[in-house]
Formats: C-alpha cells, sequence, structure tokens
C-alpha cells in the first residue's frame, strides 16, 4: 500500500533515512522544538556577529598596515629617485 503522504506529493521520512536538516520542520513539530531550533539559530548568529566583529577589526589593521607600507615604499623610492640623480650628475650623465 502507498503512504497518503506520498499520494499528496508529500515526502514522508523514510525509517534509516538522511535526517532532517537543522532548519526543516515536521508537521509534527512542537512549540518546545520551535523554541528549541529558534534559540539555536539566535546562537548562531550572535556567533557570526561576533566574527564579524573579528573580521571588520582584521581588515581595518590590514589596511592600515598596507598605507603604512606603501608610505615606506615611496619614501624609499623618493631616496632611491633622489641618490640616482645625485650619482648621474656626479658622473656627468
Amino acid at each position: 500500500p502507498v503512504p497518503p503522504a506520498a499520494v499528496a506529493g508529500e515526502e514522508s521520512p523514510v525509517e534509516g533515512g538522511p535526517p532532517d536538516h537543522s532548519y526543516s520542520l515536521s508537521s509534527g513539530t512542537t512549540s518546545e522544538e520551535l523554541l528549541r531550533k529558534l534559540n539555536e539559530q539566535r546562537d548562531i548568529i550572535a556567533l557570526l556577529e561576533v566574527k564579524m566583529k573579528e573580521m571588520k577589526g582584521s581588515i581595518r589593521r590590514l589596511r592600515l598596515a598596507e598605507a603604512q607600507l606603501r608610505e615606506e615604499i615611496r619614501e624609499k623610492d623618493r631616496l632611491l629617485h633622489a641618490a640616482s640623480a645625485g650619482t648621474r650628475k656626479r658622473h656627468g650623465l
């Protein structure tokens, strides 16, 4: 016999089959289970927010380090250019 859910086009959970995703709900989900899943999702969101703040801080520090390195490169380029210009003048180039 075919289960009524299959006739209606719905999938029935197969014994021993893959577990539902943590975000999926069956039609018989209790309010206690819904509350538990909601709290789990809130915890995940809170952790993601913390990670995002950490990443933003890391990006800010990397940008500052990049700006400092670029300034050091510009300064060294100026010194090299000035030194090579002085050398050319001394050798009559």
